[in-house]
């Protein structure tokens, strides 16, 4: 099997958001979308945005810039059992990559207004999906969609805050 060690990618734009620091960022914004941004798309990428706007939701793919370690195992934001970090959203990743679904609210040429963020200002952005839910919630033919641990805390994660466990 071949591994890629090393490769680049370039950031896209900037993510801005009311979160100088990790702690205090909401958890999982799906239960509390008041939090708005700015996403300042690089003048050289807004091209891409075209179109754009006749979506309610994007997905952002970013990079977690204020993580500063790895670990392969932790203990998450809603629970006190020790989880793979696969099993979790903890940005303590070996890679880093965050992705969040948020509200578009408008555009103005290269400028994103968005809300329900859950980054850090400043947070770079790597990518930029459409939402769509036909293609982006599982049709399991069993019609079951399983979600592990956290069926016992989905209700908690919008009254809950990070705090500073996945930072140094």
């Amino acid at each position: 099997m071949e591994r890629y060690k090393n490769f680049e990618i370039e950031e896209i734009g900037k993510i801005y958001t009311e979160f100088d620091e990790p702690k205090g960022v909401p958890i999982q914004p799906s239960y509390e979308r008041k939090h708005k941004g700015r996403i300042d798309i690089h003048p050289e990428f807004e091209k891409g945005l075209t179109d754009l706007e006749g979506f309610s939701h994007i997905i952002l793919l970013f990079y977690f810039h204020k993580s500063e370690t790895t670990r392969l195992e932790v203990i998450p934001f809603l629970d006190t059992v020790v989880r793979g970090v696969y099993a979790t959203r903890a940005p303590v990743r070996p890679n880093r990559i965050g992705l969040s679904i948020v509200e578009l609210v408008s555009r103005e040429g290269n400028i994103l207004h968005v809300q329900g963020v859950d980054m850090v200002n400043g947070t770079p952005l790597l990518d930029i999906k459409p939402y769509v839910g036909g293609f982006d919630i599982p049709k399991m033919s069993s019609g079951n969609v399983r979600i592990g641990w956290l069926k016992d805390f989905v209700d908690e994660s919008g009254k809950r805050k990070a705090d500073s466990r996945f930072q140094k």
